[in-house]
């Protein structure tokens, strides 16, 4: 079965330069930083050319983040529909700021003014400081087993029939769906016990930061034993970072380029957030780099390089195109059948992607040419 390559929306902004890491200090920590800045702003303008671009070079979808320092995923992704024709957004969103019942609603709506092409991730949170900004402030186990909740409340409401709920985090009474469409794909990540018994109970998709590949193997398999003990099965993705290039010189050339960019305040700073954060996934994260600028190459053509400085998904395939179509088939051959891929500047790099990995993957069988099949509902 051919995988799925999906892009992602840079909606806290974009650059070329330094790859725009020095700006995932402040951003992608949680933690707003006043002094960074973006060469490109994520307005619609910019996001849509973003967007059009990985559409036209075989792109699925779009992971839109969400967080304080970025555009809020919703209404950008909604507005974004109106400017591509098939591309799917995978609209990354926190249970328990709203109703279920409301975000079922905004779900289906999103639905029928897209034409069905809404994917839904959902984000726990993993941060204090970014939890409370918004006026969350119970702790993280409590916040999975409020999206537990939250999750059982939606399918059931997918359903079109009356729903009456009564739990821990919510009291639901008389809520209905009405006509319900197509089901969006839900996706949930994380590596703590909570997230994947969630997981195991309530997604469609489990979604891994991009780990060695033995680290995800042993993941992946604790998820499946969890979800047998569910009754269900569940599907497989992965989140990196990608620098693909004709060559391997070439690609650890813009690696080196990015790592010489950075300043030792920087990093500093960077490590400094992600030593507090809740994140079992972030501390493995930084585990793999620990905090050093050397030997970063934690797997073959597997560098942890990003993570120095920018929060979550710290890792990056690297190498010439046939070195990354390999790692991606190691992944693959482990049970991963979507990969969620981003780079900087996130225009330019959706078309090197496009236009250089995407034709060696096709080759291999592994990605479907265009035009072979439409992406399905799931």
């Amino acid at each position: 079965m051919p995988i799925k390559m999906h892009w992602f929306l840079p909606t806290n902004g974009d650059s070329r330069t330094d790859l725009s890491l020095g700006n995932a200090v402040g951003a992608h920590g949680a933690r707003i930083d006043a002094t960074s800045t973006s060469e490109r702003h994520a307005d619609l303008g910019y996001m849509s050319q973003v967007a059009r671009a990985a559409e036209a070079m075989g792109f699925e979808a779009a992971l839109t983040p969400t967080s304080s320092w970025c555009e809020e995923a919703w209404v950008i992704t909604a507005a974004l529909t109106q400017h591509t024709r098939t591309f799917k957004y995978l609209v990354a969103f926190r249970p328990g700021l709203q109703s279920p019942t409301l975000a079922a609603q905004a779900a289906a709506t999103y639905q029928r003014v897209s034409g069905d092409r809404l994917l839904l991730n959902v984000v726990v949170g993993g941060d204090q400081v970014e939890q409370h900004r918004y006026g969350d402030t119970i702790g993280k186990d409590s916040r999975y087993a409020r999206a537990d909740e939250f999750l059982a409340i939606v399918r059931e409401l997918w359903s079109g029939e009356e729903v009456d709920y009564s739990g821990e985090w919510y009291e639901i009474e008389g809520a209905r769906l009405l006509d319900p469409p197509a089901w969006p794909t839900v996706y949930l990540g994380g590596s703590s016990a909570a997230a994947i018994e969630v997981a195991a109970r309530r997604a469609d998709v489990f979604l891994t930061w991009g780990e060695p590949p033995a680290a995800v193997a042993a993941k992946l398999d604790a998820v499946r034993e969890a979800a047998d003990r569910e009754g269900r099965e569940l599907g497989f993705g992965i989140r990196l970072h990608v620098i693909t290039r004709d060559t391997a010189a070439e690609a650890w050339a813009v690696a080196d380029r990015m790592l010489a960019g950075l300043s030792d305040e920087q990093i500093a700073k960077a490590q400094s957030i992600q030593r507090v954060s809740e994140s079992e996934g972030q501390r493995r994260m930084t585990e793999l780099h620990g905090g050093r600028t050397d030997q970063l190459e934690v797997a073959p053509n597997l560098w942890a390089g990003i993570g120095l400085v920018r929060g979550g998904a710290g890792t990056a395939l690297v190498g010439s195109h046939e070195e990354v179509a390999d790692r991606i088939a190691e992944y693959h051959d482990l049970g991963i059948d979507e990969f969620i891929f981003s780079g900087y500047p996130h225009l330019e790099e959706a078309y090197k992607v496009g236009e250089g990995l995407m034709p060696v993957l096709r080759t291999r069988g592994l990605v479907a040419a265009p035009g072979e099949f439409a992406l399905s509902n799931t």
